[in-house]
């Protein structure tokens, strides 16, 4: 299994790194779907993606939106 590096930029604005492991490179939707719960746990539980089926990547733009969080890039571990 790989191992991705997701870099983000967080609530205030500061650039951080979240690793996760797949076999393939996460899309933006993937890896964001996978964030979430780390920033916002209690968030796990809730059904935030009214946008589902409405929008392309709907976890990515209530990231975005909502918490003011942005997917900045994905790359390989070295």
């Amino acid at each position: 299994m790989k191992v991705w590096t997701i870099s983000f930029l967080d609530k205030d604005g500061v650039q951080q790194t979240l690793d996760l492991e797949s076999e393939q490179r996460p899309s933006e939707e993937e890896a964001a779907q996978r964030l979430r719960p780390h920033l916002f746990p209690v968030t796990t539980d809730l059904d935030l993606n009214d946008l589902d089926g409405r929008t392309d990547e709907p976890t990515v733009k209530t990231l975005k939106d909502q918490n003011a969080v942005q997917i900045v890039s994905i790359v390989e571990a070295s």
